[in-house]
């Protein structure tokens, strides 16, 4: 399925809509604790509620903390809030906080934040891929591929490899080390402080309660935000009129506009999500918290009918792995064959 893409109503190009939207960049320091709190709270409450179930049913407990895999998923969203230092005012504040949800994710804070900074630097640049983004070939490179390297894309774009196994390997094993980023001393410790932090609180419940009820209470939360997480980057960037360019003519605003989809989900799912399904506004100016994501689409209309991508259309994402340079557009296998 392809998103609906109507031409933006305003005259506005992308460069004019990031003047206006840095309108909205100020957060507000009350709302944003609140937000804040109102993830945290019931994120810890179902993890304390699946460990005390532990003592009814563990088929309980691994339903609850299935569940919590929700919160996750809302606490990684303001974590991504933290590394654009949009959530406070203070950098410090921002920083901070990110580092201590860090643990709570799963994903070393400095580490990340330096590789979204590069994917937000280089999205939809077919010169610039690698760091921050799905892997996604051209036809004509896919094409030049050995029987067994186009094997293994066929493999790593398979549903069950990318978001199953791919999400597991992300944030159980890549986030480990600073892949990428191997000579940054900061990314070192940040990775590495996070390790040890984890590794403290982990085998502290293990030496308490086991490692049966840990896994129980932690792995299925972890894998369901993991997963949840990585589809919703994928449909991001990866539908059928997306946008990708060689350095010679890629432009930053243009990637924004036409490469980032506007994700039109259900109110509880839009919630749970911090609104990153507004990407397309996020990638134009990543510093606007994302409780004023929704209040842009109401006061500017026209950019709701732009890369607009519902809950059923995005399923047909999952077929779609070869960008075409000569339809400009993201092709399943099959098309690519007939093409």
């Amino acid at each position: 399925m392809t998103a609906d893409t109507g031409a933006v109503n305003d005259p506005q190009s992308g460069r004019d809509w990031v003047r206006i939207l840095a309108r909205y960049r100020d957060p507000s320091q009350l709302r944003s604790i609140i937000e804040l709190l109102i993830t945290l709270v019931p994120f810890a409450s179902l993890m304390a509620l699946a460990w005390w179930s532990l003592s009814i049913s563990y088929m309980l407990a691994a339903v609850i903390s299935t569940l919590n895999g929700a919160f996750l998923v809302r606490l990684f969203v303001i974590q991504h809030d933290f590394g654009h230092r949009s959530f406070f005012r203070s950098r410090q504040t921002n920083d901070w906080t990110g580092r201590v949800l860090g643990v709570l994710t799963m994903t070393p804070y400095d580490v990340w934040r330096k590789k979204h900074s590069i994917h937000h630097a280089s999205a939809g640049n077919l010169d610039h891929r690698g760091i921050g983004d799905v892997i996604t070939l051209t036809v004509a490179e896919y094409r030049s591929r050995s029987r067994a390297g186009r094997i293994g894309y066929r493999l790593y774009r398979h549903p069950l490899v990318l978001f199953g196994i791919v999400p597991t390997y992300l944030f159980f094993l890549e986030n480990r080390v600073p892949v990428g980023l191997m000579q940054s001393g900061s990314s070192w410790f940040s990775a590495m402080t996070t390790n040890a932090v984890l590794a403290s609180l982990l085998g502290a419940a293990i030496w308490m309660a086991g490692v049966v009820p840990v896994l129980l209470t932690v792995l299925p939360t972890a894998l369901v935000g993991a997963s949840v997480g990585v589809w919703l980057f994928y449909v991001q960037h990866q539908f059928e009129d997306t946008s990708w360019e060689w350095a010679s003519a890629w432009e930053l605003h243009v990637a924004a506009m036409e490469g980032s989809s506007y994700y039109v989900l259900p109110p509880v799912l839009r919630w749970f999500t911090a609104n990153i399904g507004i990407h397309h506004v996020h990638h134009l100016y990543c510093r606007i918290p994302f409780y004023r994501l929704s209040e842009v689409m109401h006061d500017h209309q026209a950019l709701s009918h732009t890369q607009r991508l519902t809950l059923r259309q995005s399923l047909g994402c999952a077929r779609r792995h070869l960008w075409d340079e000569n339809s400009r557009k993201l092709l399943s296998f099959a098309d690519a064959r007939r093409a």
